[in-house]
């Protein structure tokens, strides 16, 4: 397998969209790019909703990621493992879609014999330490925001830290919304150091809609730049991409 890119956006909300597009069907576009999305409800005393819930869920299944509601002192913990999750499973589905092209038929990793399944997850969990990961993370700047955002920022600052331990480059990228003059504003461009952003979240202040389709779209033109210069992994992470 060649060595490819894992794309994720990480949206963080506590909210429901009332602005823009439908967001699950921008996060369906952007797993036809090969970025996955990810989504977690931050919770303090007050509750998400059912409304909420629904839409986050439909958001990362749209997206082919994974949704969580959690309170606020979970969320260091749950940023990491479903970042991890994500990983493992881009990995996965583009093994399986390897397994079939080499069997001419539907195989994946739990169709082979025990001794070749557990060689192929040693390549997954290698994979996952080895290869270059690219995060855009997506921060809901709503005023019910207001009180969770050093929280937020806390556990962006983790989530560096115990990517650090990878052997493969990582990369985040940082958006808001609603941003002061538009509805989402590039806060972070691409670095390997996501704890950069200690000093911006100090100089934010919350309020305003929730247009969470509109900055998903955005966090999506993120990665366009970069296609020319990677690799991406998903169906077709076998061929280097063109820039068009």
């Amino acid at each position: 397998m060649k060595q490819g890119t894992i794309k994720q956006i990480l949206l963080l909300t506590d909210g429901c969209s009332n602005v823009g597009e439908d967001p699950s069907a921008i996060a369906a576009l952007a797993k036809e790019q090969g970025i996955t999305v990810n989504v977690i409800g931050v919770v303090e005393n007050d509750q998400i909703g059912t409304q909420g819930i629904a839409e986050i869920e439909a958001i990362a299944n749209a997206g082919g990621g994974f949704s969580r509601v959690v309170y606020t002192k979970e969320l260091s913990k749950t940023v990491q493992m479903v970042t991890r999750q994500a990983m493992t499973q881009t990995i996965y589905g583009v093994v399986n879609y390897e397994l079939t092209s080499i069997f001419g038929e539907e195989k994946e990793i739990d169709d082979l014999p025990p001794d070749k399944r557990g060689e192929v997850i040693e390549v997954v969990d290698d994979l996952g330490e080895t290869l270059q990961l690219d995060i855009c993370v997506l921060v809901d700047m709503s005023a019910s925001m207001r009180h969770k955002l050093s929280t937020v920022k806390e556990s962006l600052v983790d989530l560096s830290l115990s990517m650090q331990a990878r052997v493969g480059e990582n990369s985040f990228a940082l958006l808001a919304f609603p941003g002061k003059r538009k509805e989402t504003e590039k806060l972070v461009d691409w670095t390997p150091k996501i704890n950069e952003l200690t000093t911006i979240f100090n100089k934010l202040s919350p309020g305003g809609t929730t247009p969470t389709g509109p900055a998903l779209r955005q966090a999506i033109a993120m990665f366009s730049p970069r296609r020319s210069k990677r690799r991406w992994l998903r169906d077709d992470a076998f061929n280097e991409e063109s820039s068009g």
